[in-house]
């Protein structure tokens, strides 16, 4: 099942994408339709809130009425927001190795082409990339992001003006259900609501320089906008695997890479584990996969212009698509 926010009109609903991505079939609509007033259809979080026999309601509902053509609108109608607007919270990991050990050399080859080093940058380019930090196999790694800068597919995320250098991230991640503590890895399954595709925007020169300070990372990712996820999320049940699908960013129609979900450090069952020891893990909140191997420009070396625009595709949930612009442009 793949789940939506979406504006039609001025009002926000959920519903259940259909007909090839191209309908959403308004949950709320049909539930009243049988005359049932159902506050769980009143948001996504609703909806996760409410446990399993919400999510099979839906199921009957869409099997009984989905035919009817006056409870479903065309995507292209309506506005497809954030699957979950304001997550209850935010944190995006570090899975992939060749990301680890590219995105620091990326950032030293950012630093050599801003002060025109060139004898640096040559030597950044043919040095071997070497061994894996030991800390990246011991434990997962995550930072903790605002929450309240969510966006989804088709807008335009604004350039901060603070930074001259901008980029993208291909990523995918879990919505999480069921309230919990102390949860294993064995057990993790039962809290993944759904998947859906993460855009990590950075601002790689602000970024720069406050990792430097070693604490993690701030202005570099948190601006208003910055993070875009969607464009809905689909359920466990028709994924299947994974960690078995095709990733590819591409930017103005032109692909930039393609990559595979498989190869993470540790499985989205792991890092709830490792999240839940002695915390409390929400129904409702992100995990991002962190960004796959040559999934970003700081690891290619090639970085957004202003009016670029960005689609990243992941098997199996769909694409989001967002046009970056510079504010002073």
């Amino acid at each position: 099942m793949k789940l939506t926010t979406f504006k039609s009109g001025a009002q926000e609903k959920i519903g259940l994408v259909h007909g090839n991505d191209l309908q959403v079939f308004d949950l709320a609509k049909a539930a009243d339709r049988e005359g049932k007033r159902y506050p769980a259809f009143a948001s996504m979080l609703s909806l996760i809130d409410a446990g399993p026999s919400t999510l099979d309601y839906a199921r009957t509902l869409f099997d009984k009425s989905g035919q009817d053509e006056t409870l479903s609108e065309g995507v292209a109608s309506v506005e497809i927001l954030a699957p979950i607007p304001e997550p209850r919270q935010m944190r995006d990991g570090m899975s992939f190795p060749l990301h680890i050990l590219q995105a620091p050399r990326g950032q030293l080859k950012l630093a050599a082409r801003a002060n025109n080093d060139m004898a640096e940058l040559a030597r950044l380019n043919a040095e071997p990339l070497g061994e894996l930090p030991e800390i990246y196999r011991k434990q997962p790694i995550y930072y903790i992001t605002n929450r309240f800068s969510v966006r989804g597919t088709n807008t335009t995320v604004k350039w901060p003006r603070y930074s001259q250098v901008m980029d993208y991230e291909l990523e995918f991640g879990i919505i999480t259900k069921n309230k919990g503590a102390n949860i294993s890895a064995a057990k993790a399954k039962d809290h993944i609501f759904g998947y859906t595709i993460f855009n990590d925007f950075s601002a790689r020169d602000a970024q720069r320089i406050e990792m430097e300070g070693r604490l993690g990372p701030a202005k570099g990712k948190s601006f208003d906008g910055g993070n875009v996820m969607g464009p809905w999320i689909v359920t466990p049940d028709e994924i299947g695997d994974p960690y078995k699908l095709k990733m590819e960013a591409r930017v103005n129609g032109a692909m930039r890479s393609q990559s595979m979900s498989d190869g993470m450090l540790f499985s989205f069952e792991e890092i709830i584990a490792h999240v839940t020891k002695d915390e409390t893990l929400m129904p409702g909140e992100f995990i991002g996969s962190g960004t796959v191997g040559n999934g970003c420009g700081l690891e290619i070396g090639w970085y957004l212009e202003h009016g670029d625009v960005v689609e990243l595709e992941v098997e199996k949930i769909g694409v989001l698509k967002n046009r970056v612009e510079r504010q002073n442009a």
